[in-house]
Protein backbone atom coordinates (compact mmCIF):
# COMPACT_ATOMS: atom_id res chain seq x y z
CA UNK A 1 0.00 0.00 0.00
CA UNK A 2 1.28 3.88 -1.34
CA UNK A 3 2.08 6.04 1.25
CA UNK A 4 -0.90 8.18 0.04
CA UNK A 5 -3.24 5.16 0.76
CA UNK A 6 -1.84 4.69 4.06
CA UNK A 7 -2.24 8.28 4.89
CA UNK A 8 -5.96 8.59 3.56
CA UNK A 9 -6.84 5.11 5.77
CA UNK A 10 -5.35 6.77 8.70
CA UNK A 11 -7.44 10.23 8.21
CA UNK A 12 -10.17 8.22 7.86
CA UNK A 13 -10.11 5.72 10.96
CA UNK A 14 -9.24 8.99 12.67
CA UNK A 15 -12.23 10.77 11.60
CA UNK A 16 -14.58 7.47 12.06
CA UNK A 17 -13.28 7.79 15.62
CA UNK A 18 -14.03 11.21 16.21
CA UNK A 19 -17.43 10.81 15.12
CA UNK A 20 -17.68 8.23 17.70
CA UNK A 21 -16.86 10.55 20.18
CA UNK A 22 -18.72 12.77 19.14
CA UNK A 23 -22.15 10.79 18.93
CA UNK A 24 -20.91 9.59 22.84
CA UNK A 25 -20.78 13.13 24.08
CA UNK A 26 -24.50 13.26 22.42
CA UNK A 27 -25.56 10.31 23.79
CA UNK A 28 -24.02 11.64 27.86
CA UNK A 29 -26.10 15.08 26.51
CA UNK A 30 -29.69 12.98 26.05
CA UNK A 31 -29.17 11.27 29.61
CA UNK A 32 -28.34 14.24 31.47
CA UNK A 33 -31.58 15.68 29.29
CA UNK A 34 -34.02 12.95 31.12
CA UNK A 35 -33.38 15.58 33.89
CA UNK A 36 -31.97 19.09 33.17
CA UNK A 37 -33.02 21.53 31.04
CA UNK A 38 -30.84 21.83 27.85
CA UNK A 39 -29.87 25.65 29.40
CA UNK A 40 -28.54 23.71 32.56
CA UNK A 41 -26.54 21.23 30.31
CA UNK A 42 -25.34 24.23 27.77
CA UNK A 43 -24.48 26.04 30.67
CA UNK A 44 -22.38 24.14 32.55
CA UNK A 45 -20.81 22.60 29.34
CA UNK A 46 -19.46 26.05 28.26
CA UNK A 47 -18.51 26.51 31.97
CA UNK A 48 -16.48 23.12 32.26
CA UNK A 49 -14.61 23.86 28.61
CA UNK A 50 -13.28 27.01 29.57
CA UNK A 51 -9.98 25.28 31.84
CA UNK A 52 -9.70 23.28 28.59
CA UNK A 53 -9.89 26.29 25.76
CA UNK A 54 -7.53 27.93 28.31
CA UNK A 55 -4.85 25.83 28.64
CA UNK A 56 -5.08 25.55 24.90
CA UNK A 57 -4.88 29.42 24.80
CA UNK A 58 -0.90 29.35 26.25
CA UNK A 59 0.09 27.50 22.80
CA UNK A 60 -1.70 30.74 20.65
CA UNK A 61 1.83 32.84 19.16
CA UNK A 62 -1.12 35.12 17.42
CA UNK A 63 -0.31 38.27 19.98
CA UNK A 64 -2.96 40.77 20.35
CA UNK A 65 -6.07 42.09 21.64
CA UNK A 66 -8.77 39.67 22.58
CA UNK A 67 -11.14 42.68 21.33
CA UNK A 68 -12.65 41.31 18.13
CA UNK A 69 -11.83 43.66 14.66
CA UNK A 70 -15.14 43.16 13.81
CA UNK A 71 -16.87 42.84 16.48
CA UNK A 72 -20.74 42.87 14.70
CA UNK A 73 -19.83 39.62 12.95
CA UNK A 74 -18.49 38.06 15.83
CA UNK A 75 -21.54 38.90 17.88
CA UNK A 76 -23.73 38.24 15.43
CA UNK A 77 -21.60 34.65 15.22
CA UNK A 78 -21.60 34.37 18.65
CA UNK A 79 -25.72 34.77 19.15
CA UNK A 80 -25.83 32.36 16.41
CA UNK A 81 -24.10 29.76 18.44
CA UNK A 82 -25.63 30.16 21.56
CA UNK A 83 -28.83 29.14 19.71
CA UNK A 84 -27.50 26.76 17.82
CA UNK A 85 -26.00 25.10 21.08
CA UNK A 86 -29.62 25.03 23.11
CA UNK A 87 -31.47 24.41 20.21
CA UNK A 88 -29.27 21.30 19.26
CA UNK A 89 -28.66 20.33 23.15
CA UNK A 90 -32.51 20.19 23.64
CA UNK A 91 -33.68 18.09 20.25
CA UNK A 92 -31.19 15.67 21.35
CA UNK A 93 -33.04 15.21 24.67
CA UNK A 94 -36.85 15.00 22.71
CA UNK A 95 -35.92 13.21 19.27
CA UNK A 96 -34.59 10.19 18.44
CA UNK A 97 -30.66 10.31 17.87
CA UNK A 98 -30.71 8.93 14.40
CA UNK A 99 -33.64 11.77 13.81
CA UNK A 100 -31.96 14.69 15.16
CA UNK A 101 -28.92 13.49 13.06
CA UNK A 102 -30.99 13.75 9.86
CA UNK A 103 -32.11 17.05 10.05
CA UNK A 104 -28.48 18.28 11.62
CA UNK A 105 -26.70 16.94 8.65
CA UNK A 106 -28.65 19.61 6.39
CA UNK A 107 -25.81 22.08 7.79
CA UNK A 108 -23.48 21.48 4.98
CA UNK A 109 -26.06 21.69 2.27
CA UNK A 110 -27.52 25.73 4.10
CA UNK A 111 -24.05 26.54 3.93
CA UNK A 112 -24.19 25.69 0.20
CA UNK A 113 -26.69 27.95 -0.16
CA UNK A 114 -26.03 31.00 2.45
CA UNK A 115 -22.53 30.82 0.64
CA UNK A 116 -23.82 33.00 -2.56
CA UNK A 117 -25.31 36.17 -0.96
CA UNK A 118 -22.88 36.28 2.38
CA UNK A 119 -19.39 35.15 0.17
CA UNK A 120 -20.30 35.64 -3.13
CA UNK A 121 -20.03 32.18 -3.93
CA UNK A 122 -20.89 30.86 -7.51
CA UNK A 123 -23.33 27.82 -6.96
CA UNK A 124 -22.92 25.52 -10.38
CA UNK A 125 -26.22 23.88 -11.72
CA UNK A 126 -25.09 20.31 -9.94
CA UNK A 127 -23.79 21.82 -6.46
CA UNK A 128 -27.50 23.39 -6.60
CA UNK A 129 -29.46 20.42 -7.43
CA UNK A 130 -27.58 18.45 -5.26
CA UNK A 131 -28.18 20.72 -2.19
CA UNK A 132 -32.08 20.84 -3.19
CA UNK A 133 -32.66 17.58 -3.48
CA UNK A 134 -30.79 17.04 0.03
CA UNK A 135 -33.42 19.30 1.67
CA UNK A 136 -35.69 17.42 -0.03
CA UNK A 137 -34.36 14.65 2.07
CA UNK A 138 -35.20 16.83 5.19
CA UNK A 139 -38.41 17.15 4.12
CA UNK A 140 -38.54 13.55 4.41
CA UNK A 141 -37.57 12.74 7.86
CA UNK A 142 -40.09 15.32 9.06
CA UNK A 143 -42.88 14.26 6.88
CA UNK A 144 -45.09 17.09 7.16
CA UNK A 145 -49.02 16.40 6.43
CA UNK A 146 -48.36 12.94 8.12
CA UNK A 147 -46.85 13.99 11.45
CA UNK A 148 -47.26 17.12 13.46
CA UNK A 149 -43.49 18.81 14.11
CA UNK A 150 -42.69 18.76 17.41
CA UNK A 151 -40.48 21.53 19.20
CA UNK A 152 -37.87 19.05 18.98
CA UNK A 153 -37.84 19.06 15.43
CA UNK A 154 -38.27 22.83 15.25
CA UNK A 155 -35.28 22.80 17.55
CA UNK A 156 -33.21 21.01 14.92
CA UNK A 157 -33.66 22.68 12.39
CA UNK A 158 -33.13 26.09 14.14
CA UNK A 159 -29.98 24.22 15.32
CA UNK A 160 -29.52 23.41 11.30
CA UNK A 161 -29.59 27.07 10.00
CA UNK A 162 -28.08 28.99 12.87
CA UNK A 163 -24.73 26.43 13.10
CA UNK A 164 -24.42 27.07 9.08
CA UNK A 165 -25.27 30.95 9.46
CA UNK A 166 -21.77 30.70 12.14
CA UNK A 167 -19.96 28.89 9.96
CA UNK A 168 -20.14 31.01 6.69
CA UNK A 169 -19.76 34.36 8.93
CA UNK A 170 -16.91 32.18 10.04
CA UNK A 171 -15.45 31.98 6.79
CA UNK A 172 -16.19 36.17 5.72
CA UNK A 173 -14.33 36.81 9.57
CA UNK A 174 -11.44 34.13 9.48
CA UNK A 175 -8.74 35.48 8.07
CA UNK A 176 -8.58 39.26 9.63
CA UNK A 177 -10.03 37.33 13.46
CA UNK A 178 -7.87 36.36 15.99
CA UNK A 179 -8.38 32.67 16.21
CA UNK A 180 -8.53 32.88 20.15
CA UNK A 181 -11.63 35.69 19.69
CA UNK A 182 -13.03 33.26 17.46
CA UNK A 183 -12.74 30.37 19.95
CA UNK A 184 -13.86 32.65 22.98
CA UNK A 185 -16.73 34.99 22.32
CA UNK A 186 -19.20 32.77 21.48
CA UNK A 187 -17.97 30.21 24.71
CA UNK A 188 -18.43 33.23 26.98
CA UNK A 189 -21.90 34.21 25.02
CA UNK A 190 -23.11 30.60 26.41
CA UNK A 191 -21.74 31.28 29.86
CA UNK A 192 -23.50 34.49 30.17
CA UNK A 193 -26.62 33.80 28.19
CA UNK A 194 -26.98 30.36 29.86
CA UNK A 195 -26.24 31.59 33.08
CA UNK A 196 -28.32 34.42 32.72
CA UNK A 197 -31.48 32.31 32.21
CA UNK A 198 -30.15 29.18 34.99
CA UNK A 199 -32.34 30.80 37.76
CA UNK A 200 -34.95 29.46 36.24
CA UNK A 201 -34.37 25.92 35.21
CA UNK A 202 -31.89 25.38 37.90
CA UNK A 203 -31.83 21.69 39.83
CA UNK A 204 -29.10 20.93 42.01
CA UNK A 205 -26.36 18.43 40.15
CA UNK A 206 -24.23 15.80 42.20
CA UNK A 207 -21.37 15.52 41.67
CA UNK A 208 -21.92 12.07 39.65
CA UNK A 209 -23.81 14.32 36.81
CA UNK A 210 -21.68 17.81 36.84
CA UNK A 211 -18.80 15.28 35.77
CA UNK A 212 -21.38 13.66 33.11
CA UNK A 213 -21.21 17.65 32.18
CA UNK A 214 -17.09 17.64 32.29
CA UNK A 215 -17.21 14.37 30.35
CA UNK A 216 -19.27 16.80 27.52
CA UNK A 217 -16.40 19.21 27.27
CA UNK A 218 -13.83 16.85 27.38
CA UNK A 219 -15.60 14.76 24.66
CA UNK A 220 -16.38 17.29 21.92
CA UNK A 221 -12.97 19.00 22.13
CA UNK A 222 -10.88 15.73 21.98
CA UNK A 223 -13.19 14.62 19.10
CA UNK A 224 -12.69 18.44 17.15
CA UNK A 225 -8.84 17.50 17.63
CA UNK A 226 -9.52 14.19 15.46
CA UNK A 227 -11.03 15.86 13.08
CA UNK A 228 -7.93 17.89 12.79
CA UNK A 229 -5.68 15.52 12.77
CA UNK A 230 -7.60 13.22 10.61
CA UNK A 231 -7.59 15.99 7.71
CA UNK A 232 -4.25 16.42 8.10
CA UNK A 233 -3.47 13.03 7.51
CA UNK A 234 -5.75 12.39 4.58
CA UNK A 235 -7.41 14.63 1.70
CA UNK A 236 -10.53 15.77 2.37
CA UNK A 237 -12.44 14.18 -0.24
CA UNK A 238 -11.68 10.52 1.61
CA UNK A 239 -12.30 12.16 5.16
CA UNK A 240 -15.22 14.89 5.18
CA UNK A 241 -17.55 11.83 4.04
CA UNK A 242 -17.02 9.92 7.56
CA UNK A 243 -19.17 12.76 9.02
CA UNK A 244 -21.74 10.93 8.18
CA UNK A 245 -21.16 7.64 9.86
CA UNK A 246 -22.59 9.60 13.08
CA UNK A 247 -25.94 8.03 11.92
CA UNK A 248 -24.51 4.45 12.30
CA UNK A 249 -23.44 5.29 15.97
CA UNK A 250 -26.85 7.22 16.47
CA UNK A 251 -28.59 4.57 15.34
CA UNK A 252 -26.40 1.46 17.23
CA UNK A 253 -26.55 3.75 20.69
CA UNK A 254 -30.58 4.67 19.98
CA UNK A 255 -31.08 0.93 19.79
CA UNK A 256 -29.15 -0.17 22.82
CA UNK A 257 -29.77 2.72 25.03
CA UNK A 258 -32.74 4.55 24.40
CA UNK A 259 -34.99 2.05 22.40
CA UNK A 260 -35.38 4.27 19.73
CA UNK A 261 -35.72 1.66 15.97
CA UNK A 262 -34.65 3.47 12.78
CA UNK A 263 -37.85 3.74 11.23
CA UNK A 264 -38.21 4.13 7.51
CA UNK A 265 -39.02 7.96 6.86
CA UNK A 266 -35.49 8.92 8.89
CA UNK A 267 -33.24 6.10 6.80
CA UNK A 268 -34.97 7.26 3.51
CA UNK A 269 -34.44 10.56 4.27
CA UNK A 270 -30.91 10.58 6.06
CA UNK A 271 -29.72 8.84 2.66
CA UNK A 272 -31.07 11.29 0.89
CA UNK A 273 -29.09 13.69 2.27
CA UNK A 274 -25.86 11.57 3.02
CA UNK A 275 -25.78 11.17 -1.14
CA UNK A 276 -26.44 14.91 -1.37
CA UNK A 277 -23.21 15.67 0.89
CA UNK A 278 -21.05 12.88 -0.46
CA UNK A 279 -21.79 14.09 -4.05
CA UNK A 280 -21.14 17.94 -2.81
CA UNK A 281 -18.00 16.87 -1.15
CA UNK A 282 -16.60 14.63 -4.33
CA UNK A 283 -17.18 17.59 -6.76
CA UNK A 284 -15.76 20.34 -4.49
CA UNK A 285 -13.16 18.19 -3.25
CA UNK A 286 -11.76 17.01 -6.54
CA UNK A 287 -12.38 19.87 -8.98
CA UNK A 288 -10.88 22.51 -6.21
CA UNK A 289 -13.34 25.46 -7.47
CA UNK A 290 -15.27 25.86 -4.29
CA UNK A 291 -13.79 28.46 -1.60
CA UNK A 292 -16.63 27.12 0.74
CA UNK A 293 -16.08 23.67 1.27
CA UNK A 294 -18.95 23.59 2.99
CA UNK A 295 -18.31 19.76 4.83
CA UNK A 296 -15.18 20.66 5.57
CA UNK A 297 -15.73 24.15 6.87
CA UNK A 298 -18.60 23.19 9.15
CA UNK A 299 -16.14 20.62 10.71
CA UNK A 300 -17.96 17.48 10.61
CA UNK A 301 -21.08 18.78 12.40
CA UNK A 302 -22.39 21.97 13.77
CA UNK A 303 -20.62 23.95 16.18
CA UNK A 304 -21.73 24.40 20.24
CA UNK A 305 -20.12 24.98 23.09
CA UNK A 306 -18.42 22.26 23.24
CA UNK A 307 -17.70 21.60 19.63
CA UNK A 308 -15.56 24.29 18.53
CA UNK A 309 -14.52 25.29 14.48
CA UNK A 310 -11.71 23.65 13.62
CA UNK A 311 -9.81 26.16 11.79
CA UNK A 312 -9.34 28.64 14.68
CA UNK A 313 -8.43 25.50 17.05
CA UNK A 314 -5.94 24.43 14.86
CA UNK A 315 -4.21 27.73 14.33
CA UNK A 316 -3.96 28.27 17.82
CA UNK A 317 -2.11 24.93 18.14
CA UNK A 318 0.01 25.55 15.15
CA UNK A 319 -1.83 23.02 12.92
CA UNK A 320 -3.82 24.31 9.90
CA UNK A 321 -6.10 21.10 8.42
CA UNK A 322 -4.24 20.08 5.56
CA UNK A 323 -5.66 20.85 2.10
CA UNK A 324 -6.67 18.45 -0.76
CA UNK A 325 -3.34 17.45 -2.36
Amino acid sequence: MSSGNNLNLRGALLALAAMGLYATHDVVVKILGRTYSPIQIVFFGALLSFPLVSFISLADRDGGRLWPRQPIWVMLRSVCMVLTSVSAFYAFTVLPLAQTYAILFATPLLVTLMSIPFLGEHVGLHRLGATILGLVGVLVVLRPGQEALSAGHLSALLSAVTGALASVIARRIGPTERPLVMLLFPMLGNVVVMGALLPLVYLPMPFADLGLSGIIAVLGLGAALMVILAFRAGEAVIVAPMQYSQILWATVYGYLLFDEPLDGATFAGASIIIASGIYIVLREALSNRSRTRPAMNTGARNETVTTPRLNPLARILGLPPRQDR
